[in-house]
């Protein structure tokens, strides 16, 4: 008889690391978007789909560069007084699982910061990045008495707020290189960080152990509800590599692609996790 899911753990991350590795990937990032900004038909590949929802490139670099810059702007507000102080109330887990309710909302905000950049050309992208990036790093350096700031779905730790901004950086990076064939090299510790996370919150989403889901090198979960497996090769094992995970965790894949092109390998009767997919919609 399948014994009770076991209660996922929850994650804590390495601030200093987070920190460092958000710091690394901005910085990719900004580097596809000087690459793609100053190719002499960028107005064409900004104008472009992203393949995002119905953003165009322009529209989801403007949206990355509000994102990050939420992190700059929350930590500024309350250190000036401008908020009161807060207290963490949410999980990073209970976060994700909330992004789809917030869906409507960031695409009318990206909406009305992409109508305000219109027309200023490609090199406004890039400069309102840069101010982005000198403000988060600002922050991250010296976030003083801060340690929870407010969000649209509940008060996070600054930690795990950090590592929500990595997952908007890892994963519309990776949007920006498939738009534009751009190629983004992505900071190791942000794609660790994000593998990890997105592994607890399919973890959190399906729990039990019938399913061992492997993304090397950076993370391993068990899942699924079922016969709990305690020792030699599991019956049920999924793998992939971490960008091929963000991509299912994220919609951008499904699981029937990734199965057809070899990108994900599942062996065992319980190895599919197209109920559990994706992640965050």
């Amino acid at each position: 008889m399948p014994s009770a899911p076991r209660k996922p753990r929850v994650r804590s991350f390495d601030p200093a690391k987070s920190r460092a590795a958000l710091e690394g990937q901005v910085r990719a990032v900004r580097d596809v978007v000087a690459v793609v900004c100053a190719e002499p038909d960028a107005e064409a590949l900004l104008a472009a789909p992203s393949g995002v929802g119905k953003w165009t490139v322009g529209e989801l670099i403007t949206h990355l560069t509000g994102a990050l810059e939420l992190l700059p702007r929350r930590v500024e507000a309350q250190r000036s007084g401008e908020i009161p102080s807060v207290r963490a109330e949410i999980t990073l887990p209970e976060y994700a699982a909330g992004l789809a309710a917030r869906a409507a909302d960031v695409a009318e905000k990206t909406a009305t910061a992409a109508a305000a950049l219109a027309g200023q050309g490609p090199n406004s992208l890039v400069a309102a990045l840069d101010r982005v990036v000198e403000r988060l790093s600002a922050a991250l350096a010296d976030a003083g008495s801060v340690t929870a700031v407010p969000t649209g779905l509940g008060a996070m730790s600054l930690s795990d707020y950090v590592v929500t901004r990595l997952v908007e950086a890892v994963v519309h990076g990776d949007d920006l290189a498939t738009a534009t064939g751009t190629v983004v090299r992505h900071d190791r510790q942000a794609l660790a960080t994000v593998s990890r996370l997105f592994a607890d919150v399919l973890a959190a989403k399906a729990p039990g152990g019938s399913v061992e889901v492997r993304i090397p090198p950076f993370a391993v979960t068990q899942c699924v509800a079922g016969p709990q497996h305690t020792r030699g090769t599991p019956p049920n094992v999924v793998e992939m590599d971490p960008i091929t995970w963000i991509r299912l965790a994220t919609g951008r894949l499904t699981w029937t692609d990734a199965l057809d092109s070899t990108v994900v390998t599942a062996s065992g009767e319980r190895a599919d996790l197209s109920a559990q997919l994706p992640l965050l919609t």
